[in-house]
């Protein structure tokens, strides 16, 4: 079988690097194109010499149009109007969306599942192996506890994250709220400050915490009487997004178009 050709969004970004210097090292896929935005001072540079590698043929571009024409899948951790922007691109040729980005709002959800009636998309908030076992042991412990157990979740990032909660929070507040069978937009406690009375009984809260270089750390907290369970998950290694995004390209071969997520790729969805 032929190696999978991936391309890569975001070329010059932190997740953007890491995949350049991971793909080699894979076996059963080859890096066939990389993205970046048309301001980028490295559009067309050689993608090999930009991570400190052997020159690769693999040039960065702005213009995804060759580049799709040329790949199987496409493996964007990028913003959420060029991520809506990509899909409709990758939904028309017919290519395979692994999507990573963070900060999607209701209305960028919708057009993603508009565009996988067309194509594969597998979309996560997280792409590690870890934190989509800790996703349904929260689900599964969710079910069993009920909402007389108060749900909290606290996540920190480096300084720079833009968004908050992180994806990968949201994605664990969702999976709390499944559990107990309720929509994550109406028991979501976000920002609390000042006199904000007593906590309202059925809510997912959420802190977040950025400083330093911290790449990921998530604990969620069931907060019970006289007792309390917490699960917790730190990344030590951006490589492990990565890794678990370039398992969820091999996965995508052969896929019958949808909107997937990393539970399906381990196997560990319910459905």
């Amino acid at each position: 079988m032929n190696d999978l050709r991936l391309a890569v969004v975001g070329a010059a970004g932190r997740m953007g690097r890491m995949l350049l210097q991971t793909i080699p090292d894979t076996l059963g896929m080859r890096l066939s194109g990389a993205l970046e935005s048309a301001n980028s001072p490295i559009i067309g540079q050689d993608s090999g010499t930009l991570i400190g590698a052997d020159p690769n043929g693999v040039i960065v571009s702005a213009e995804p149009g060759p580049v799709l024409e040329r790949c199987d899948v496409l493996i964007d951790f990028s913003s959420p109007s060029s991520t809506v922007a990509l899909a409709s691109l990758t939904a028309r040729a017919g290519v395979a969306h692994v999507i990573g980005t963070t900060g999607l709002s209701e209305e960028d959800l919708e057009a993603l599942a508009e565009a996988a009636r067309k194509t594969v998309i597998v979309r996560s908030g997280n792409m590690s192996l870890g934190v989509n076992l800790l996703a349904v042991l929260v689900e599964r412990a969710a079910r069993a506890l009920g909402p007389a157990w108060d749900a909290e979740i606290a996540e920190m990032h480096h300084r720079l994250k833009v968004d908050a909660p992180s994806g990968t929070a949201l994605l664990l507040g969702e999976a709390a709220a499944r559990g107990r069978g309720v929509n994550l937009s109406e028991h979501s406690a976000r920002g609390r400050d000042g006199l904000t009375g007593p906590r309202k009984a059925g809510d997912i809260g959420f802190a977040s915490l950025r400083g330093g270089t911290v790449i990921g750390d998530h604990s969620v907290i069931f907060a019970g009487v006289g007792e309390r369970i917490e699960f917790s998950h730190r990344a030590e290694d951006r490589g492990i997004f990565a890794r678990g995004a370039l398992a969820a390209a091999l996965w995508t071969r052969g896929r019958a178009p949808g909107l997937y997520s990393m539970a399906d790729v381990l196997g560990l969805s319910d459905g």
